[in-house]
């Protein structure tokens, strides 16, 4: 979509594969064009009440007609308002599901280049905007435009002399309208972005509040969160400023005209060229006239949000998925893994890996050692499909990975990484985690136990359904990892990757940890991330990587002799 340019056909596009309700929405519709068309007979029922009323006697036939009238129009609002309600809440929550189905499918690049807090706002926000045009303005805006044609129609038709003198005064209050509007439109995307910076800013940073507090940084982010808050206070001023000047304006517009037709129908009324009922009409026509006519700018001005609201979902709906429907079911069991002169980078001219070549064989351990930074981490993202290399391949035998379906190689990759990922909810969630079949309490105590963490979970009074709190943080570090080894031990994969998967462990956990994933790794292929030499030295094969690069492979003892900053690294451990 080119850049700031506002397509109505992305929008009707966007709303039309949203709305599986076109029916009610449309019955809501004409419910309240019929509730339009009512009000627009009010006033000639009124006029005719009182040319007719006799003294204190009132036509009751007539009034009659009117609380009749008065019921069928409250009947057909409210219905109305309820099926354009229905179809908008539908709208926006099939909206929400394709925007959420998209999203959780978008690749990791997308979510390394925007806030969580901006890509929830998209999700959240920005659907509601354009629900409420659809469902609340848009309607009020058709219906507004009817009753406003209307009113002035049946004015011409009762009286020109009348209608003439309130279209000498409407064109002078849109003179006077327009520019104000722009300036609100201006204004009000203005404040829609510093609020959608300031909730970005805010989702980060909360979601890190103990990084924040471990570091003594109260007093950089109260200042950082000061001067957001600030901008959009700046921006709201000014917005209340143009609302200040606006209100005084219509209302004088609004009494001024009211009394310059009442006056001049008064005179017409004395003078007997006019009925009282006539004139009375008027007055309740220039309130059909003047309500849908004050509500346009405000129309405008969410058109306008609508408009950025549209743009920013459609941004996100055409970013490209991952590819799950391609590839074949292949069962990678026994088979090799290499990996050929395979060049990456984050963004263009950073490189991190350049020509990364290594292989496994069937139910070996592979393990990688290297300073922090050097490219480890990158080499697990990548057999895990979370990028796409630049350069050379990544090969499963003589298949490369790509040609697998993307669900079936992950469901066959035993991921455990460093951060240990815990989400709020019970153990049992989380042990249950991305298995399509429900596995039963004894087979997730079987899981505890292989990954030694059934003695810690027993001891919780409500066990497996313990809750864990938001990333796990009623845990410690060791308990979140010995369930994240759980989780892999349930998932039973074909290829193990444990990226400091025993980093947060105490010696007696690691070494009880360690034995069970030796049992893991039997008739699988293990690829090992480990700073701790323990970890590492039985290895069939360990790969040295610093600098984007493998400079030195072989046994720990053939790398010890032959390669010297690995018995750097080697000595540094044993004397830590």
């Amino acid at each position: 979509m080119e850049k700031n340019k506002f397509k109505l056909k992305d929008f009707l596009t966007l709303i039309n594969q949203a709305n599986n309700k076109k029916l009610i929405f449309v019955l809501g519709l004409i419910l309240s064009l019929a509730t339009t068309g009512s009000s627009l007979l009010l006033p000639q029922l009124t006029r005719s009440l009182i040319d007719t009323a006799q003294l204190a006697k009132i036509d009751r036939s007539m009034l009659l007609a009117l609380l009749s009238l008065f019921a069928v129009q409250l009947l057909l609002g409210a219905l109305g308002g309820f099926f354009l309600r229905l179809a908008g809440e539908t709208t926006v929550a099939n909206l929400r599901n394709r925007v959420w189905r998209h999203l959780i499918r978008l690749p990791i690049s997308y979510f390394d280049e925007h806030k969580s807090g901006e890509i929830s706002s998209r999700l959240v926000n920005d659907t509601m905007i354009i629900k409420e045009l659809v469902s609340g303005y848009f309607p009020s805006f058709i219906t507004g435009m009817i009753q406003l044609v209307g009113a002035l129609v049946i004015l011409f038709l009762t009286d020109w002399k009348m209608a003439a003198l309130i279209f000498t005064v409407v064109p002078i209050v849109v003179l006077i309208m327009v520019p104000i509007g722009a300036i609100m439109v201006k204004l009000g995307k203005a404040l829609q972005q510093t609020t959608a910076d300031f909730n970005g800013e805010a989702t980060e940073k909360l979601g890190e509040i103990r990084l924040i507090k471990a570091s003594n940084g109260e007093e950089v982010e109260e200042k950082r969160g000061a001067a957001l808050i600030q901008r959009i206070l700046d921006v709201s001023i000014k917005e209340a400023k143009v609302s200040a000047l606006l209100q005084p304006i219509m209302s004088t517009a609004i009494f001024g005209m009211f009394i310059g037709i009442l006056g001049y129908g008064a005179i017409r009324v004395q003078a007997g060229t006019l009925s009282t009922g006539t004139l009375v009409a008027f007055l309740l026509y220039l309130f059909n006239i003047l309500m849908p006519a004050a509500s346009f700018p405000i129309f405008f001005t969410q058109v306008q949000k609508a408009r950025g609201a549209t743009e920013r979902i459609q941004e996100l709906l055409n970013t490209p998925k991952e590819d799950f429907a391609s590839g074949e079911d292949i069962n990678i069991t026994g088979k090799s893994v290499s990996v050929i002169d395979v060049d990456f980078s984050y963004e263009e001219g950073r490189q991190v890996l350049q020509e990364v070549s290594f292989s496994a064989s069937p139910n070996s351990v592979i393990a990688f050692a290297g300073p922090s930074g050097g490219g480890k981490s990158t080499i697990f993202s990548l057999l895990e499909r979370f990028y796409p290399v630049d350069n050379g391949e990544i090969n499963v035998a003589n298949e490369a990975i790509e040609n697998i379906n993307l669900h079936s190689w992950r469901r066959q990759v035993g991921y455990v990484s460093q951060d240990s990922a815990i989400f709020s909810g019970s153990i049992r969630d989380n042990l249950q985690y991305g298995l399509k079949e429900t596995l039963s309490d004894d087979e997730l105590w079987r899981g505890l136990e292989l990954a030694y963490a059934n003695h810690f979970v027993s001891d919780f009074p409500e066990k497996l359904e313990t809750e864990v709190g938001e990333r796990g943080v009623k845990l410690s570090g060791g308990q979140k990892q010995r369930l994240a080894i759980a989780r892999a031990f349930l998932r039973d994969p074909k290829i193990l990757m444990l990226d400091e998967a025993t980093a947060s462990l105490d010696s007696k956990s690691e070494e009880q940890v360690q034995r069970a994933l030796e049992h893991l790794m039997e008739g699988r292929t293990a690829f090992v991330i480990a700073h701790r030499l323990s970890t590492i030295v039985d290895a069939d094969q360990i790969y040295f990587v610093e600098n984007g690069k493998i400079t030195g492979s072989g046994t720990h003892q053939e790398l010890l002799e032959n390669h010297p900053l690995y018995g750097e690294y080697v000595k540094e451990q044993v004397l830590a």
